[in-house]
């Protein structure tokens, strides 16, 4: 009877954490999207190089870097290596940085 309890108690437990990330996931999608006309998860970032790229990044949501507060941990595809990142306002760049920075873009995976 204990073995039972104590696999039934997984299962829930594990129902209800995949019911709370998809509740996270999907306000995450809703809402956090809109914030960006220019694309609707597209971000220019910079690394600690200075290479501008675009990103995806999805509140709530992060498969291919690691977040540490506002910055993440991921890999550069323009310099061909892994750095610190940063979201920059595309208000303070120039055309041609904006430019300069949509051809490149990372992994497509949030």
């Amino acid at each position: 009877m204990a073995i039972r309890s104590a696999t039934y108690t997984r299962v829930v437990f594990g129902l209800i954490l995949g019911i709370v990330i998809l509740v996270v996931v999907f306000i995450a999608l809703a809402i956090g999207g809109r914030t960006q006309p220019g694309g609707r998860f597209e971000r220019i970032v910079r690394c600690r190089a200075g290479h501008l790229f675009t990103t995806t990044l999805v509140p709530g949501a992060s498969l291919k870097a690691v977040r540490l507060g506002k910055v993440r941990f991921e890999r550069c595809p323009v310099g061909q290596h892994w750095t610190i990142v940063s979201p920059i306002d595309p208000s303070t760049l120039s055309p041609e940085e904006i430019a300069a920075a949509r051809v490149y873009h990372d992994v497509r995976v949030p």
